[in-house]
């Protein structure tokens, strides 16, 4: 209604009066419960402003195998990745692959302020812009935690979660020295013939993420396992020669199919199952949904 006064407003505020909103809360299921926190539209504008001058500046200082939330990156090439780093440990299939993988406990929900905004001090020298940046920080905090936790809906939290974890990625690289690495959001995986080589790096970077940045591998999902066996990453199941999308994958799939029940869905679905070894899946859906092959 009076978008012109609200933005001029706004602009007065972010010299030093802004203050971020509260958050409507929902839930989502995709597959498992995720607790969402969306911020109005007058906060989500600061968010984009904040995200576009900041996100070319951070982006050249990350890894080169980190996916989550970067352009021309993507699950997609991740996989591509894991299937090319795969085939380099294993000298084109002649060696036995051995793969660590695991994610962080409860990732989002255990991001620790200050630890961050000590990240963004060696980045960052302008007050004006810390200052901002604090105001997006503090304006969530995990259920009865103080300075804890960043909300999964704001743009800015996939920026800031890459920034943290950069710490945690330059120290697999630059100080373990780690060759075949590949990380996306917090799911990581690491590549190496060697199982008990494998097995040694597990404390290093538990005490690494414990002590720097306050966070906590996930008990229940590290393991090493080879590849033969199939190794689950990013939605698909991985072998030396083929990859399928795992079982939560296919459900989600057909729910949402039969949700939006259209072919834009149905396309892009295709598309996305093209990535992989799934002609009889493939088939299966076509058969189920050709009404919407017909005009």
């Amino acid at each position: 209604m009076h978008l012109t006064d609200q933005i001029l407003l706004l602009h007065e505020e972010l010299k030093k009066n802004y203050r971020h909103g509260s958050y409507h809360a929902f839930k989502i299921n995709d597959p498992k419960q995720r607790d969402i926190h969306k911020a109005s539209v007058r906060d989500r504008l600061v968010h984009h402003a904040v995200y576009r001058i900041l996100y070319p500046y951070f982006d050249k200082k990350f890894i080169y195998d980190s996916y989550s939330c970067r352009i021309d990156k993507g699950t997609h090439k991740a996989i591509i990745r894991f299937r090319n780093f795969a085939q380099k440990v294993s000298l084109n299939n002649k060696k036995t692959v051995w793969i660590l993988k695991d994610d962080i406990r409860k990732f989002f929900a255990s991001i620790d302020h200050i630890v961050l905004q000590n990240i963004l001090k060696k980045y960052i020298t302008d007050a004006d812009i810390l200052w901002m940046l604090d105001q997006l920080i503090n304006s969530f905090n995990t259920k009865d935690k103080i300075d804890v936790g960043l909300p999964l809906g704001n743009l800015t939290s996939q920026l800031f979660v890459n920034i943290y974890m950069n710490e945690f990625d330059q120290f697999v690289k630059r100080k373990l020295k780690v060759k075949y690495y590949i990380r996306y959001a917090d799911d990581f995986v690491v590549f190496s013939e060697d199982k008990f080589y494998l097995e040694k790096l597990i404390p290093k970077l538990s005490e690494f993420l414990t002590n720097k940045l306050k966070l906590t591998l996930h008990p229940k999902k590290l393991f090493i396992k080879t590849l033969a066996s199939g190794l689950d990453f990013l939605g698909w199941v991985i072998f030396p020669h083929h990859l399928i999308p795992r079982t939560s994958t296919k459900k989600r799939m057909f729910k949402k199919l039969k949700q939006k029940h259209s072919k834009e869905s149905l396309a892009s679905y295709l598309g996305i199952l093209g990535h992989g070894n799934t002609h009889n899946l493939t088939q299966k859906i076509q058969i189920f949904y050709s009404d919407l092959f017909t005009d």
